[in-house]
């Protein structure tokens, strides 16, 4: 889907009250080009939600020899409130979200009949598109003329889907009376009794319809982005086994570093040129002035509880000392955002701005805005990233693969992918019961005294060492082009 005003709206002062302000971006803006058909007229496809239909229009952008397609109801035809369905993406309305997820899902496999692309095999996103199943279940009874049961088993050998957490949030959960009233007049065209399409999503002994479990029970195979998350996923979802493949990062996007070759020091350099460019921005946004020769730690993603932004704050005396320690001082940057409807989230990022503004603000930093601009900066101009999960919860994480690639050292708990990774010799582990205590033991006994360890010509060999020996890993181990093989071999063929 095209969100028109993106992620998150931004709250502002007016007036005395604090009130959200929303930036549209049109798509013509943003590159996409409008869909047309062979006489030059735009390509909709009708999408029939609740009582009416709904119009839904579509772009393109064209990468690379590749097209992606995106779709919006802000067509003319669709009254005003259904013209703001795709407005934005994570809505908080649960009405207005499923009728998102009933765009994407059937709206998306119509338009793709519309385009005449006809694929042999459907990849689901987590549970965001699992209502393409039932249009695909209505694609084989109009094309094989059998009825619901039969299309149903020739539908399911079509699809494959990937889960991306173990998080009962990132569930897409809904009232079974709300789905069964949205999908009434679809249940109609496919002449199905409506209950019997959204039982296919019913939770067991409860009232409520999980896209998630309609796409595991549809799918013909089911992956986890981690071997740690299959592991803990089968303990969760005891009939629907899953097939480690682990994530991976698409190098050409996120290398900031490049093939340096291997000269002394030249790591070093590039990395400075890249943490000069960091730094220059965390003074833009925050003011901080800081030295690039000061460690520089950094913590980016998304706020959440089992993340634990707050961990390196547990102890602020220890902290502090470590930090200001003025022959090996260490500086903290943190960005990132909350889920719009998450308040503990919310109330985390507003501690964490508390922290950082106040008694900590000379040596951390929350820089605002997080984007994947400042996101490549963040993971290319830090020394040190820091990831600090509960064990068990982040079902990969991928933020660590793109700061290792960069030669940023991972400082980690043992969660997802790391769980797979040997960091001898270019990071450190966390303990994940003792967190804080692990991370300031590490960092006066092994980090500083690694980092500081600096020769006349004010770099460390051992510490571009490491830094080499992670930007290693990721090429060799962790590399979307790895996950793309593994796709193809172990789910499509």
């Amino acid at each position: 889907l095209y969100y028109r005003e993106g992620y998150y709206c931004q709250s502002k002062e007016v007036g005395g009250r604090m009130m959200e302000i929303c930036t549209a971006t049109p798509p013509e803006r943003a590159g996409f080009e409008p869909v047309l058909d062979a006489h030059g007229e735009r390509v909709h496809v009708a999408v029939p939600v609740h009582d009416r239909i709904i119009q839904v229009r579509a772009w393109k952008l064209k990468d690379r020899g590749a097209q992606v397609y995106l779709m919006d109801t802000d067509c003319e035809e669709n009254s005003p409130e259904d013209q703001r369905i795709t407005d934005r993406l994570y809505v908080g309305d649960k009405e207005t979200r499923l009728k998102q997820e009933i765009v994407l899902g059937i709206g998306g496999l119509r338009l793709l009949e519309a385009l005449d692309i006809h694929p042999s095999l459907y990849h689901l996103n987590e549970g965001h598109s699992a209502l393409l199943s039932f249009e695909l279940i209505r694609h084989e009874m109009r094309e094989r003329h059998i009825g619901y049961d039969e299309a149903k088993q020739f539908a399911r050998r079509r699809i494959v889907m990937t889960n991306h957490t173990l998080v009962a949030a990132g569930q897409e959960v809904f009232s079974y009376d709300l789905v069964a009233m949205m999908l009434d007049r679809y249940a109609e065209e496919l002449a199905v009794p409506v209950h019997d399409l959204v039982s296919l999503g019913k939770v067991q002994q409860s009232n409520e319809f999980s896209l998630s479990m309609l796409a595991f029970r549809m799918a013909t195979i089911i992956n986890a982005v981690s071997k740690l998350h299959a592991k803990k996923a089968k303990e969760i979802w005891t009939d629907h086994p899953m097939v480690a493949v682990t994530n991976g990062v698409h190098v050409p996007f996120w290398d900031r570093i490049g093939d340096d070759g291997t000269g002394k020091g030249e790591f070093w350099k590039r990395h400075q040129e890249r943490k000069r460019e960091l730094l220059a921005h965390v003074k833009e946004t925050t003011g901080r002035d800081w030295p690039a020769g000061a460690l520089l730690i950094g913590w980016a993603r998304r706020t959440v509880q089992y993340k634990r932004p707050l961990a390196a704050f547990t102890d602020p005396a220890r902290l502090g000392a470590i930090a200001r320690n003025p022959t090996r001082p260490v500086r903290f940057v943190f960005s990132g955002h909350p889920h719009p409807s998450d308040d503990d989230g919310n109330k985390l990022l507003g501690e964490l701005k508390r922290l950082t503004g106040g008694e900590f603000s000379d040596i951390a930093a929350y820089v605002p805005d997080y984007d994947l601009g400042l996101a490549k900066k963040m993971v290319s101009g830090c020394d040190i990233w820091l990831n600090t999960p509960v064990v068990g919860f982040e079902a990969c994480g991928t933020s660590g693969m793109k700061a290792a690639l960069n030669g940023v050292l991972p400082c980690t708990t043992r969660d997802g992918w790391v769980d797979e990774a040997d960091l001898r010799n270019l990071g450190w582990i966390l303990n994940n019961d003792r967190l804080a205590d692990d991370f300031y033991h590490l960092l006066e006994t092994e980090i500083l005294p690694l980092y500081y360890a600096k020769d006349a010509r004010g770099f460390s060999e051992v510490w571009e060492d490491y830094m080499r020996n992670s930007r290693d890993m990721i090429l060799h181990r962790f590399t979307a082009t790895r996950m793309l093989r593994e796709y193809v071999e172990m789910l499509y063929l």
